[in-house]
């Protein structure tokens, strides 16, 4: 199994999403969110390749939690380094 690293740009941009979703939805949509991040952080650890790597950096890849958020994370070693998050509705970026 892989072991999973939050990069500190990761910790902060989950930060972000979460602060956002309080502010609009509430407690019970940050909880909701927090419970699909960490479903796909499960399913990243037992299996890293599961996800499409991206157009712009073939050694990133990109995990739809929601259709509103993404998370981006490279494999390294044993190791899942996980990148940051990502409104969707944001403009595109370039990894």
């Amino acid at each position: 199994m892989f072991e999973v690293v939050f990069s500190k740009k990761a910790n902060e941009t989950f930060d972000l999403i979460q602060l956002q979703l309080l502010e609009r939805w509430g407690v019970a949509t940050v909880i909701k969110f927090e419970e699909r991040a960490m479903s796909v952080l499960a399913t990243i650890t037992g299996s890293p390749f599961i996800y499409q790597t991206t157009q712009m950096n073939p050694e990133v890849r990109k995990a739809v939690i929601h259709g509103n958020c993404s998370l981006f994370y490279r494999v390294s070693g044993q190791k899942i380094v996980i990148l940051f998050f990502w409104d969707n509705r944001q403009d595109p970026i370039f990894i």
